[in-house]
């Protein structure tokens, strides 16, 4: 399996309606690009001040399933319209795991 982890801080004067509509662009990504095998995302729950706001991991089957999506247009648009707005700050990172580890799961479409 293959996982995408990325992080960020909003900016300063970010709206609530700005991260709903980050929310629902994230949430309608799964449908629109069937080499994602996991999608989970949400916002920080604020019990350490020092973490970043918001977090996502996405699951692919391999590198190649992960550049799919990470060049698909509405994976695209939904950075452009929706998320570099409102990222201040931003890390990521991508890792390989054996399915076979304990505790290892994945949701195959």
């Amino acid at each position: 399996m293959f996982r995408h982890v990325v992080m960020f801080t909003f900016k300063d004067g970010t709206t609530e309606v700005q991260k709903e509509a980050l929310a629902a662009a994230l949430h309608q990504l799964p449908e629109l690009i069937p080499e994602i095998r996991s999608y989970c995302f949400g916002r920080d729950l604020g019990l350490r001040d020092d973490n970043y706001d918001f977090a996502l991991t996405a699951d692919f089957d391999d590198a190649d399933g992960f550049l799919v999506y990470s060049d698909h247009p509405d994976h695209l648009n939904a950075i452009a319209e929706f998320a570099a707005p409102i990222a201040k700050t931003r890390a990521a990172v991508q890792f390989e795991w054996p399915t076979d580890l304990p505790g290892s799961h994945s949701r195959m479409a």
